[in-house]
């Protein structure tokens, strides 16, 4: 009993505890949820070390690799996993990036560029039309328990991409990952597209009007209708929109951990 339990505080154990608590670390502070939201910096340390304290034993079981014998192996090591970590988490924030740059796609088209509303995520000013396709994206993300997705990933990173310095960057994960960038934001540009273009023919109508009836200012009752027609759209399509969102993130969060699996 002894014996197994000196397993887990040997040098070792201490090290692959450190270096999962690394990528755990950078995946929580640029995942989404976990990096929006403004809690305090103990309470994050304190998730990232409760996690890695959890996951350490089963990665400890399929780990092999030489312990460092100097603080410049252990540095890049630990910068790996660092790095390992921030590519998911952005890769996982990205997916909702896409929706809000759809969300500012239609705020342009609708004349609604100029209302700006505080983006929780970065803390600059946002057109609102994105902020509220990001909101409902992100109890969408709750809804489907994303954050479990995430851990998910992050598990099966380590078998994929083992702690140590023998590991291979494989060519698949590469392209998986490039796949998956060229996904995002196609499919989140089709979220807004049915009112983009609804709302670009009444754009290209009011300028025949305005050609026609030159002496009628057209694009002072164009602006207001074309806010009016955008925001009945959105409220028509929300149901539907919400339906569309949620296989969009559950079919991306799938490919993102899918990326990392061992086949």
């Amino acid at each position: 009993m002894n014996q197994d339990l000196s397993i887990f505080f040997s040098t070792k154990s201490i090290i692959v505890f450190i270096l999962v608590l690394a990528r755990l670390s950078g995946m929580l502070a640029t995942a989404p949820l976990f990096s929006t939201f403004p809690l305090p910096g103990p309470i994050k340390i304190g998730l990232a070390a409760l996690c890695a304290f959890i996951m350490y034993p089963f990665v400890l079981q399929s780990v092999d690799f030489a312990i460092p014998t100097d603080i410049v192996m252990l540095t890049v090591l630990l910068l790996k996993e660092l790095t390992i970590g921030i590519m998911i988490g952005f890769s996982a924030s990205l997916i909702f990036t896409g929706i809000q740059m759809g969300g500012h796609l239609l705020s342009v088209q609708m004349g609604l560029a100029i209302a700006m509303a505080l983006d929780p995520v970065t803390g600059v000013q946002a057109p609102i039309v994105g902020q509220l396709y990001l909101f409902i994206a992100s109890m969408i993300f709750i809804y489907l328990n994303g954050h479990q997705w995430l851990f998910s990933t992050i598990y099966e990173s380590f078998l994929s991409i083992p702690v140590g310095m023998n590991f291979e960057f494989a060519g698949p994960i590469i392209q998986k990952l490039i796949f998956f960038f060229s996904q995002l934001f196609v499919s989140a540009f089709s979220l807004v597209m049915p009112i983009f273009q609804i709302l670009l023919l009444i754009t290209i109508l009011m300028g025949f009007i305005a050609k026609i009836l030159p002496q009628m200012n057209i694009f002072m009752v164009a602006m207001p209708f074309k806010i009016y027609v955008g925001l009945s759209l959105m409220a028509m399509l929300l149901p539907a929109t919400s339906v569309y969102l949620i296989h969009f993130i559950k079919g991306l969060l799938t490919d993102l951990n899918g990326i990392f699996m061992i086949s």
